[in-house]
């Protein structure tokens, strides 16, 4: 049975000869009833803050339980990012280590078709020296002789002068 303090105030009791104070039992009772509104109302005032205490820690498990989500997609996303910096990485090197090597044959193809330039040049120049060195010679033997100064002379002074 759930007692209110209206039934604290309102309770009767039979009058028996030597029976209680009636004064003492009614002030005894209005503190009484005094006391138990105190504490139904103290008791209401706790259970709103329970309730109110309850609402935020259901809050907070909520906000641990997104923080918690949060920490685990954060560390999958860092792996995830992590992962593909390696597999970026990879490739970027495999491209340059394939540039490189391009590069490289490249740089000996030049190379190569350098030196047979240089080699087609010098032959070239050594058939330039015998040809020249072998017209030279025959301008020299034809210098030795003697007789184009006295045969021709006549006719190139009449040629000279006709020019």
């Amino acid at each position: 049975m759930n007692l209110k303090t209206i039934d604290i105030q309102s309770k009767e009791f039979s009058k028996t000869f030597r029976g209680y104070n009636q004064e003492e039992v009614d002030d005894f009772l209005d503190q009484l009833a005094k006391s138990f509104d105190d504490m139904v109302r103290e008791k209401m005032v706790l259970e709103e803050d329970i309730r109110q205490l309850e609402g935020k820690l259901d809050q907070y498990h909520k906000l641990e339980n997104t923080l918690h989500n949060s920490i685990i997609v954060a560390q999958e996303t860092a792996e995830d990012v992590k992962r593909n910096a390696n597999k970026e990485a990879e490739l970027i090197r495999r491209e340059a280590e394939r540039d490189a090597q391009r590069i490289m044959e490249e740089a000996r193809y030049k190379a190569s078709r350098v030196l047979a330039e240089h080699e087609g040049i010098y032959k070239q120049s050594q058939v330039f020296k015998l040809r020249f060195r072998s017209l030279i010679e025959a301008q020299l033997a034809s210098l030795e002789l003697e007789d184009w100064l006295t045969s021709g002379s006549d006719e190139d002074n009449e040629r000279l002068q006709l020019d």
